[in-house]
């Protein structure tokens, strides 16, 4: 059993998501806690009202709703009566089960899930504490549940790894084949809380695996002016397609506001992780005497690490985005250091741009100087030398031990550059 937590501030839109589903036909209401009516005999108004009685007593907590998801591996067939029991269980066990809550089976993906609605807020105004619930209360919950009713344990199988989205496995939005905002909201769910992304870009390069962008407007249009934001889909073209979807018609309101927060919590939490695809790329071409472009996206997946290539209107490539799915991390090429920009990588893939005409590209300046010897007279004859490519080699290595983490792979490479020279030193 796998248990996700989502706290906001608008009980509301937790409860509409899972109405609207019901609505649908795609879910249904099948227990209810702490109200005074049956749970059949519930009206929108009834759980509405009660729950917005109960945040009104306290105005200082404006994270009250609470929105937790029980999602359980694919070969299990579980009863409704054995999924009241268990969500009973779960909310006693994290502190909740004295608080009204409602629970809903859903039906729309392939494995079995409720969803519980319900608030923070007490009878007498006082707030329970949502801090590390996840960690601690939850992932207790969770172990004990599995064991009393025989569920597959999420630690021994890989059922924890089912429900973390990622662009390798998961399922595109195909537009015309499912409701619009229900396949945006499904990815949404996962991956604005999972992943940790510090722009509008960076998220972007994790959606467009999805076939979805979320979509600010040109800075000349109504919704940027406006601070608004839509989500589309996208065809096979990257091209947008269908009607977009407001953020603010999205039951947790997902917009500029809330993303903006996003970034600035995710840029810290994303830091400590920025080694990884630094030695992905390192040992790419360490491997590699004839690297491309093709083959280093290639490797890179392997690794679960997602390469988004940015190109303008012309087809020129002007940044790349690694998206490591391993750890759910968001870098812009230049972020994780010079070396690894669009202009660094193509320079070292020795990668050919077709801009109208064909030419080749060109690097900034900047980076040229890191990785061709440092003398402006040097002759073609020389830049040609094995003396002066040695030299170019160890200047260019010495670099990426610079921006790379300690004990990167470049250090064995450049041990065995000078080897290779003292020895060619001693034949000579």
């Amino acid at each position: 059993m796998v248990a996700v937590i989502k706290s906001s501030s608008s009980i509301s839109n937790a409860l509409y998501y899972n109405e609207n589903k019901v609505k649908q036909k795609v879910a249904d209401l099948i227990h209810s806690s702490g109200f005074v009516k049956d749970t059949e005999l519930l009206t929108l108004n009834d759980k509405l009202k009660y729950f917005k009685k109960l945040t009104q007593l306290n105005q200082q907590t404006k994270l009250n709703s609470v929105h937790i998801s029980l999602n359980f591996d694919p070969s299990e067939k579980i009863s409704i009566e054995t999924l009241r029991q268990i969500a009973d269980t779960y909310m006693d066990r994290i502190g909740f089960g004295n608080q009204p809550y409602l629970v809903y089976q859903h039906n729309d993906s392939g494995h079995p899930h409720i969803h519980i609605v319900t608030t923070n807020i007490q009878r007498k105004g006082k707030r329970i504490s949502m801090q590390n619930i996840g960690r601690n209360q939850s992932e207790k919950a969770r172990k004990e549940i599995e064991i009393e009713f025989k569920l597959v344990q999420a630690d021994t199988h890989k059922l924890k790894q089912a429900y973390q989205l990622n662009a390798f496995n998961s399922q595109k939005v195909l537009y015309g084949k499912s409701d619009t905002k229900r396949s945006i909201t499904n990815v949404l769910d996962v991956v604005l809380v999972k992943y940790k992304y510090s722009s509008l870009a960076e998220l972007n390069a994790v959606l467009q695996g999805y076939n979805m962008v979320a979509d600010h407007g040109s800075k000349d249009s109504r919704t940027y002016k406006n601070d608004g934001l839509v989500y589309r889909i996208l065809n096979d073209k990257n091209e947008k397609i269908g009607v977009p979807i407001k953020a603010s018609a999205i039951y947790n309101n997902p917009g500029m506001k809330f993303l903006t927060q996003k970034f600035v919590q995710n840029k810290p939490l994303k830091q400590p992780f920025m080694v990884r695809p630094k030695n992905a790329i390192d040992h790419y071409f360490l491997q590699n005497k004839t690297p491309s472009l093709t083959a280093l996206i290639s490797a890179l997946q392997k690794e679960r690490i997602q390469v988004v290539v940015r190109k303008n209107d012309q087809g020129v490539i002007y940044g790349m985005t690694y998206v490591d799915h391993q750890n759910k991390c968001v870098f812009n090429g230049s972020d994780l250091g010079k070396l690894y920009s669009s202009n660094a990588i193509l320079e070292r893939c020795n990668h050919k741009q077709d801009i109208g005409k064909e030419q080749s590209f060109k690097p900034d300046n900047k980076i040229t100087e890191h990785i061709e010897h440092k003398n402006p007279k040097t002759s073609e004859r020389q830049l040609s030398s094995p003396e002066h490519s040695n030299s170019t080699d160890n200047n260019f290595l010495q670099e990426l031990m610079k921006t790379s983490h300690e004990g990167s792979l470049a250090t064995e490479l450049l041990a065995e550059n000078r080897k290779k020279k003292k020895r060619k030193l001693r034949q000579s």
